[in-house]
């Protein structure tokens, strides 16, 4: 085996472990499983493994450099105006392949699947423009987003409320497996051409702008639909008595999932064609390590998202459901929060961001800060999201608060964390929240007979709004330390408005 696919599948192994032992706890202690469901899981835990192990060496080898390398390539054009355009048209592609977007456009049938689909992807490509624009003309992204989220806020009021939770989930659900690594990597190659002290700080913050065009769009999508009558397609979990069963289940699936990754790589790769055409920026060899990038992110994306759709979310809904059922309702809380602080692991996503975070910061930002403190915000947005399934408030007495106070919080954290925090909102809800977060407050609000649209959607919002608080909190840790330093150590006195990196702990 490939040295580094094998130590990307230990990093795997490592992350899945926890929840896998969660739901094994589980379903002994609290909410008995079936033999079946509980083989069922493990076997798409297993796939989720391997597929999550291939898919970080493939983006290692294939989205990053391929990112960064059209970053690099369009910040050296001089007209604006071509530069916003290659922006907006990468953008849609992207997007429009992402297979988070699939999930959620299935769960919305009162708007057409390609409306919704093209809606968001044109958000994200309009507001990447912006992103790309940002960087060559500095404009600080603090500003720049406080901003935009107050448009947002405001705009939220005048929407249908069954309208709200879907929106804000779409600023989540399109910062994905094959969209983060490609928008990180390109604001690395952006700013990385201008070479000035604010060019790390200004590499951060493309996920972050991305995320707020498809809340927009939606919202204002929300003026002409109303999905009040849509329903969501209930999961089960097949009935199998032996391990063939299984295998019978998962091969049926596999031709689905081939074929829906295929057609979310192919734009990327006739992209990647077309860019090595015109700028043949790449030699044989590069060219050769980013087709073979592209074969292992293919092969694990399809292995990731059969694992997760077949085994995770069957039983996730049914746990939620199952859960919702007993006489203590409210353990629907503090479980949710354990199974947020270890699913964020799961995230291929997030694995690509701290490391990214540990380089450009030069290790001061270590990836098991980031990883931690990203758990912690997970845990307490998916015990606020059970919170909703229980009590019926709505999402937005929290968003709209979350939002100022993170907004607020961008005022007096160094530059750099301000582009961090916004990025790991968005990175953090990936596949493993719309496919298994979500399935479990749903089943629990099925249970209850709750509104599934008002109270079981949102999840994925929350997800994405607590580790703008998280980090910004670890940005003010390290706004402390600098200052405790500063007055400790007076002959080596930093200036004032310094955004030196030191090492923080979590």
């Amino acid at each position: 085996m490939n040295p580094k696919l094998k130590e990307k599948i230990l990093e795997s192994l490592s992350a899945v472990l926890p929840i896998t032992g969660i739901v094994l706890l589980l379903s002994i202690f609290l909410v008995p499983l079936e033999t079946g469901a509980i083989v069922m899981f493990f076997v798409g835990a297993l796939l989720l493994i391997i597929g999550m192990g291939m898919f970080q060496l493939g983006a290692e080898m294939a989205m990053s450099p391929l990112g960064e390398g059209i970053g690099v390539q369009i910040s050296k054009l001089k007209h604006l105006f071509f530069i916003a355009l290659i922006s907006l048209l990468m953008g849609v592609l992207i997007t429009m392949a992402e297979p988070d977007l699939q999930v959620l456009s299935d769960q919305v049938p009162a708007v057409p699947n390609s409306t919704l689909i093209f809606t968001v992807a044109l958000g994200v490509g309009l507001f990447l423009a912006l992103a790309v624009l940002r960087i060559l003309l500095k404009i600080n992204l603090a500003y720049l987003l406080t901003g935009l989220y107050l448009i947002l806020i405001l705009l939220s009021f005048f929407v249908p409320k069954d309208f709200l939770a879907v929106a804000f989930d779409s600023g989540g659900v399109t910062t994905g497996p094959i969209t983060v690594p490609f928008i990180m990597a390109m604001g690395v190659g952006l700013s990385s051409v201008r070479a000035d002290k604010d060019a790390a700080n200004d590499s951060f913050g493309l996920v972050a702008l991305s995320s707020v065009g498809p809340i927009l769009s939606v919202l204002l999508l929300g003026y002409f639909f109303n999905p009040q009558d849509a329903a969501y397609s209930k999961t089960t979990v097949p009935d199998v008595t032996t391990m063939q069963d299984v295998m019978i289940v998962f091969a049926k699936q596999f031709p689905r999932y081939i074929r829906e990754v295929l057609i979310s790589i192919i734009p990327l790769a006739a992209m990647f064609l077309v860019f090595q055409l015109i700028s043949r920026r790449y030699q044989h060899r590069q060219r050769l390590r980013i087709a073979v990038g592209f074969g292992y992110t293919y092969a694990g994306l399809v292995l990731f998202l059969c694992g997760v759709n077949v085994g995770f979310a069957p039983v996730g809904s049914l746990i939620g459901h199952d859960l919702a059922g007993t006489n203590q309702k409210w353990l629907l809380v503090p479980i949710g929060m354990l199974i947020g602080y270890y699913i964020v692991k799961a995230e291929p996503a997030i694995q690509i961001l701290n490391r990214q975070v540990q380089s450009v910061t030069n290790g001061m930002v270590s990836a098991n800060a980031m990883n931690h403190c990203l758990s912690i915000g997970v845990s307490v947005s998916v015990g606020l999201s059970m919170l909703r399934v229980l009590t019926g408030i709505s999402i937005a007495w929290i968003v709209i608060p979350g939002y100022l106070l993170a907004l607020t919080m961008s005022k007096f954290v160094p530059k750099i964390f301000v582009g961090i925090a916004f990025d790991s909102g968005g990175v953090a809800s990936g596949p493993m929240t719309s496919t298994f977060l979500l399935p479990l407050c749903i089943g629990a609000c099925e249970m209850l007979g709750g509104n599934i649209m008002t109270d079981a959607f949102g999840v994925v919002a929350l997800v994405a709004l607590t580790p703008l608080i998280a980090v910004q909190i670890m940005g003010l840790q390290y706004r402390f330390k600098l200052a405790k330093r500063r007055k400790n150590a007076p002959e080596y006195l930093l200036p004032e408005d310094s955004d030196e990196i030191i090492e923080i702990e979590i």
